[in-house]
């Protein structure tokens, strides 16, 4: 199959934009046909069994199909600059990254891995679904072992999901909010809710329970995140009731708490400030509760930027 084929009319996303990318069309993401990577690292702050020892192989690709106003890596997401609300509908904001060949994100791959990473971690890769998959490929060629791992906002179509079959080891798909109002709110995308609860069910059936190697690495799985925002314990509630009601221990669920109030957040009163630890200590309790054991909490302190990695094209260039 020539995968790059799909940009011709591209519906990676539940977006369905149907942009020819391949001939210079610009939709929601602002990619074009180019991969554009911000950084290529070993990152030590995931989930312990996808970071701990030398660290999880992070390739953090540039653009989003999400514009959340909250965004932590705003720069490289949706642009220093960016303004989609007098932006031209095809024009391209500056966000950081450079454009890399197939060939070139394949050996961005193996050099991970020769740097001693646990696996290779793709943040934010819908919109390069094609081409990451053409890399892999060659990548795997060429001696590519390790785990691959597949770390998304949860807005990509059931199809791309159904593409990566077999190519993916370990998913770690976000399930950021369950009413739609607060992903229209904060994100400007409809259906939110129910697009991660049929991605999240194809990728279970994709790769199964949790599976781990002699040294407690994830190999297999799926683990899904859910950042906290100030506010909504309620929708966490929803959120954490359903995953659990529906898989049981057959996932693992992430509650994070590194929110901070970063981009346009200001222009929203009601989350300019930091989450409320208790709520947090509440949600940690209502899931042990619901009698949740595979599970990861995060410690006081992580909200700050300390913790958000300096996207300066590390690992890119040759």
């Amino acid at each position: 199959m020539n995968y790059l084929s799909l940009l011709d009319e591209c519906t990676l996303c539940s977006r369905n934009c149907k942009v020819n990318r391949n001939n210079s069309e610009i939709g929601f993401c602002r990619a074009s046909n180019k991969v554009k990577i911000a950084r290529a690292s070993l990152h030590l702050w995931e989930e312990p069994p996808i970071s701990q020892g030398k660290g999880s192989g992070t390739v953090f690709f540039s653009h989003c199909n999400l514009k959340c106003v909250f965004c932590q890596n705003y720069n490289i997401s949706q642009g220093i600059e960016c303004n989609l609300d007098i932006q031209p509908p095809n024009s391209n904001p500056l966000v950081t990254g450079i454009e890399v060949s197939i060939d070139r994100l394949s050996e961005i791959f193996l050099e991970l891995q020769e740097k001693g990473a646990n696996n290779i971690n793709l943040v934010t890769p819908t919109h390069f679904v094609p081409q990451i998959i053409d890399s892999l490929k060659i990548a795997k060629k060429n001696g590519l072992i390790i785990p691959i791992l597949y770390n998304t906002n949860s807005y990509d179509s059931i199809e791309t999901i159904k593409l990566l079959d077999g190519y993916i080891d370990v998913y770690l798909p976000d399930f950021k909010y369950f009413n739609d109002k607060y992903a229209k709110k904060y994100s400007n995308v409809d259906n939110y809710a129910d697009n991660t609860i049929q991605i999240i069910s194809e990728m279970v059936s994709q790769v199964g329970i949790p599976k781990f190697d002699s040294k407690g690495n994830m190999i297999k799985g799926v683990i899904v995140r859910h950042l906290m925002l100030p506010g909504l314990l309620f929708d966490s509630k929803k959120i954490i009731d359903f995953l659990y009601n529906r898989y049981k221990d057959d996932i693992y669920i992430s509650l994070m708490n590194q929110y901070i109030p970063m981009f346009k957040a200001h222009n929203f009163p009601e989350i300019n400030r930091p989450l409320n630890s208790k709520h947090y200590d509440s949600l940690i309790n209502y899931a042990l509760e619901l009698g949740i054991k595979n599970g990861f909490i995060q410690d006081e302190g992580t909200n700050t930027s300390d913790f958000i990695p300096e996207f300066n094209l590390d690992g890119v260039k040759k």
